[in-house]
């Protein structure tokens, strides 16, 4: 279904995936694992064809399925959810032109229009048409799309419930060859199960980047693992993979100890006898010689996993009240999403804003950070409040525009002092001047994050921010947080995240109903 010869590609200016050469076949199920800007999310975008290479071939067989990591705009954001996961297979368009014939039946009873009418009904039925609307909405019950959202339009959906109704789409399309990029974001605990268990059972050919470390033992059996733009194999499930990638570090480890103790022992034993007698001139020209070619063939020892030590700047003095908001409400054309919702924030005060997808989180957090306007209701900021907003979708990030560009906006700090604050995030050397748009992932939410730092605010609104991080980063993130001594309104489905943070009180939408935080109520934060 897929098959990769000698691939070499490059982002930004750095060559993220060299010489690459493997296959995917009909039934196997391979996990693309690496840290965050390895170039995972590049090499994704080559092999769907949405990309170009510097030298290689992808050859693809089949009917393709591809999930962006980030929630796509594009399409027509006017039509149903349940209409975007039918077209998957063109069954919304085929159901529109089959009505439009029988219509023209009932002007022009016809022998050439009951023959139309005939040939196009034949096809849908063929097509599984008819029992389309019931497997289309299993899927998206599976992935935690409530009915009745999905009779909405795509464009008065959360970000979390537009990349399940893409998800959904790729799903129902029945594609032979599926590449997923971190498909479990935003999915809730059971939504995660079901996905799982799909995928188990899925017969076609899947390559999928995630950090999920349930769905990559459950359900994947090799591994192409990519670091310093080199791609290695291991089969097996992630838990196999990471028991052989840990034993073949350590033998890659010693052998390059072994060969740079050889080569500096020959080039030491060279130097002292460069200068002596002719006879021993000749011989140190020949340990030159050897340890050129001991150079040559010299391994090097495997990279150690960066660590990412995030400080965040104690924040500006505010007022006692931070922020105080009565009878807000909102909704997109039809019956409000959320309405009468009131809460108060005082200085150094975490709140967590729970609730299913759809409730309404997003839409919270927009109106609080200016993004949005409510239908009802109004906010108000207390005196001396500095608001930094982290956005799920990444708005605050602009193709085009550099990396150290978007720091420059949010503070007026020197670019040294700027640099150091990327560096902090692990985007260092020459990602500083890199298009941003071109980022991974998880490098536009480092981006994201350290904006928030350049510009020293003392209330921060995150939706998400956890997520496309690999683990080493989300525990870095996590810690700053927890022992900021800011305020913060937080939406997240990250347990161990939320632990972290310890927050004071929480919000549950839609109700808006306001209550102090319990412990007992972190078994829910993965589902809501």
């Amino acid at each position: 279904m897929l098959q990769v010869r000698d691939l070499s590609v490059e982002i930004g200016g750095r060559l993220v995936v060299e010489a690459a050469s493997f296959d995917v076949r009909s039934g196997e199920k391979v996990g693309l694992v690496g840290r965050n800007g390895a170039g995972k999310t590049s090499l994704l975008k080559v092999l769907a064809g949405e990309s170009s290479s510097i030298t290689g071939t992808v050859l693809r067989r089949g009917a393709l399925g591809y999930l962006h990591q980030d929630v796509r705009s594009g399409g027509d954001q006017t039509v149903t959810a349940l209409a975007q996961v039918l077209s998957g297979r063109g069954l919304h368009d085929a159901m529109i032109g089959l009505e439009d014939l029988r219509l023209a039946l009932e002007r022009d009873v016809s022998r050439r229009s009951i023959a139309r009418y005939a040939r196009a009904e034949e096809e849908f039925r063929s097509a599984g048409g008819y029992s389309a609307d019931s497997e289309a909405r299993r899927i998206a019950a599976g992935l935690g799309l409530a009915g009745d959202r999905l009779e909405l339009p795509v464009r008065v959906l959360s970000g979390g419930e537009r990349r399940r109704v893409e998800l959904a789409r790729i799903l129902f399309a029945g594609s032979e060859l599926l590449l997923l990029d971190e498909p479990t974001n935003h999915l809730d605990t059971d939504a995660k199960a079901w996905l799982t268990k799909f995928l188990t059972s899925y017969r076609g050919a899947l390559l999928v980047v995630s950090h999920d470390l349930v769905l990559l033992d459950a359900a994947i059996t090799r591994v192409l693992h990519l670091d310093e733009s080199v791609v290695v194999e291991y089969k097996g499930t992630y838990s196999q993979y990471r028991t052989v990638r840990k034993r073949d570090e350590a033998r890659q480890t010693k052998v390059a100890a072994r060969q740079k103790a050889e080569i500096d022992r020959l080039a030491s034993l060279a130097d002292s006898m460069r200068h002596q007698t002719v006879k021993r001139a000749r011989i140190a020209r020949t340990l030159d010689t050897r340890v050129e070619r001991l150079r040559g063939e010299a391994i090097a020892a495997p990279a150690r996993q960066r660590r990412i030590s995030v400080r965040l700047p104690v924040p500006p003095h505010s007022g006692r009240v931070v922020l105080v908001a009565e009878g807000l409400a909102k909704g997109y054309g039809g019956p409000a999403v959320f309405s009468d919702v009131d809460f108060d924030l005082g200085r150094m005060e975490r709140l967590l804003v729970m609730g299913l997808n759809g409730a309404g989180k997003t839409s919270l957090l927009r109106i609080l950070a200016g993004e949005s306007r409510s239908d009802a209701g109004r906010h108000r900021f207390g005196a001396g409040v500095s608001v930094g907003y982290y956005a799920q979708e990444h708005e605050g990030i602009t193709a085009g525009v550099d990396v150290l560009e978007h720091l420059r906006r949010m503070s007026g700090a020197l670019d040294q002092h700027l640099r150091a604050i990327l560096g902090m995030f692990g985007l260092t050397g020459e990602v500083a001047f890199q298009d941003a748009g071109t980022l991974s992932g998880g490098e536009k939410t480092k981006l994201a994050l350290a904006q928030l730092v350049a510009g020293r605010h003392n209330l921060l609104l995150l939706d998400e921010p956890t997520n496309n991080l690999d683990p080493p980063s989300r525990e870095a993130v996590a810690r700053a947080l927890g022992s900021w001594e800011g305020t913060m309104v937080i939406v997240s489905h990250d347990r161990e995240f939320v632990d972290e943070l310890a927050p004071d009180r929480v919000l549950m939408m839609p109700e808006g109903t306001l209550d102090f935080w319990s412990e007992d109520l972190l078994d829910l934060v993965s589902l809501a």
